[in-house]
């Protein structure tokens, strides 16, 4: 059995990451997608692929066309990972902002 790709994979290249905006705002199929990049037909279908593989997109059959459709839900998993470190960094900020009033209460407290 072959091992699934992750999330994180996809989001690493600029153009995939452009495929999926362009697939939030709805379905495409491939020559759509493909004529939006400086690539090839075939370029774009292996990042299509990765995607797929990925779980951030499906194929649906309608007639003879093939519409890449977005589902967005593993990406939760990266908005989780990104909220730890912004949780993080926010506390941290929150230290600095309540340091840098007592330095000011202190400078400019003194001259009144």
């Amino acid at each position: 059995m072959k091992a699934r790709r992750d999330v994180y994979q996809a989001i690493a290249d600029p153009t995939r990451r452009g495929i999926i905006d362009m697939l939030a705002a709805g379905p495409y199929n491939v020559n759509t997608i493909a004529e939006n990049f400086d690539m090839s037909r075939q370029a774009v279908s292996l990042h299509v692929k990765i995607l797929i593989d990925c779980g951030l997109i499906i194929i649906r059959q309608t007639g003879r066309d093939r519409y890449c459709e977005a589902q967005f839900d593993q990406l939760g998993e990266v908005a989780v990972w990104i909220d730890q470190y912004r949780r993080h960094w926010d506390s941290k900020l929150d230290a600095l902002e309540t340091y840098l009033e007592k330095l000011k209460k202190q400078r400019y407290g003194n001259q009144k």
